[in-house]
């Protein structure tokens, strides 16, 4: 019979090799799961793992919804490094979109370019301001910052409802929900014409560079590291537990911000009820598949993507529900998390009779 060792320490090897264990397992379950549904198996993993690639338009597309998962996971690391539980990515995010909508649709014809700064700016402030909600009321009254941030989701979901329900709906809309379209000079500027590819992703790549050097090459970001791995270090060391928690929610909360600006200033172009797509939750995933690391998160963050397209895919061409997606990051995570049991234990094969 197979036993659980625990090792001496923790395996460098599993560290790196547990995601690619996970998304092998991901695979198969996944080719289980297309049989129990009485669908090809082969032109299923063709959906998730071919079609987002196989052209130049296909790869562009995958970067439209790698660059928001990116953006956002880049905060979340920041965070979970710090042993900050920011679940509310998703909110922040919202509410980044609602402040940068609100900005785009103050602008004219007239206006000049430089609007899109503004936008993104006003995007960032959105989603550091709703973060830090969950900030003040750790700081000053010690609540779980998981259970504020994830319940305030709901908030940014119903504020956004109210407004493109509300005071923000197009009178032109035929009363469907929604702002009118923003005008052409707030539009975040693409790479090349033909594609939806923006200049975000350059900003998201910008964003990966810069969190690893904050991380990895200055004392703040070393401070944030060791207040998450060791609280008690982290105090003897005069690193600031309150700077800290503030740091990293408004570092996650102006990065999911970004995103949402990005994202309505962007390919949506408008604010509809359908501005919370599921990003910030599904960041959380890429985060934990990237091992919390920036280069580790960009490769994780074009997986969730092809997984999101896949499932778009496989629901238009093979009749699948919409949830497939869910269940593919699903999978993903619940695989991540028993493979990392490799890290701390090694299987040892036991005699029955022992």
């Amino acid at each position: 019979m197979l036993k659980l060792e625990l090792r001496p320490q923790a395996s460098e090897f599993w560290r790196y090799a547990s995601p690619v264990l996970a998304l092998l397992i991901t695979v198969a379950l996944g080719i289980g799961l297309f049989v129990l549904l009485g669908k090809d198996p082969l032109r299923g993993l063709q959906m998730f793992f071919w079609e987002p690639v196989k052209s130049a338009y296909a790869l562009g597309e995958l970067m439209v919804k790698a660059t928001p998962l990116l953006v956002i996971a880049l905060g979340l690391a920041v965070c979970f490094r710090s042993n900050v539980w920011n679940i509310g990515a998703e909110g922040q995010f919202v509410i980044g979109a609602v402040a940068a909508g609100g900005v785009a649709l103050l602008a004219d014809k007239e206006a000049g370019r430089w609007i899109v700064v503004v936008v993104v700016l006003a995007g960032v402030a959105g989603g550091m301001f709703w973060a830090g909600i969950t900030a003040w009321l750790r700081d000053q009254f010690h609540a779980n910052e998981i259970l504020v941030s994830l319940m305030l989701v709901y908030v940014a979901d119903m504020v956004l409802g109210y407004l493109v329900y509300g005071p923000w709906k197009d009178p032109a809309g035929y009363n469907f929900p929604q702002t009118k379209t923003f005008e052409a000079v707030t539009q975040i500027p693409r790479l090349m014409s033909g594609s939806r590819v923006s200049v975000g992703l350059i900003l998201a790549l910008t964003g990966v560079a810069a969190v690893w050097v904050f991380l990895f090459r200055t004392r703040s970001g070393f401070a944030q590291q060791v207040g998450g791995l060791a609280p008690s270090a982290a105090r003897y060391a005069g690193f600031s537990s309150r700077k800290a928690l503030w740091l990293a929610l408004l570092t996650s909360g102006g990065a999911a911000g970004l995103a949402g600006a990005l994202e309505v200033a962007g390919p949506i172009g408008q604010l509809t009820p359908y501005i919370p797509s599921g990003y910030g939750f599904a960041a959380i995933i890429v985060a934990y598949v990237g091992r919390l690391h920036p280069i580790g998160i960009v490769f994780s963050a074009i997986l969730m993507s092809m997984f999101y397209i896949g499932g778009e895919l496989a629901q238009s061409r093979m009749g699948l529900p919409k949830s497939i997606t869910g269940v593919f990051q699903g999978l993903l995570l619940f695989s991540l998390l028993a493979c990392d049991t490799l890290m701390a234990y090694r299987l040892r094969w036991q005699s029955g009779r022992a």
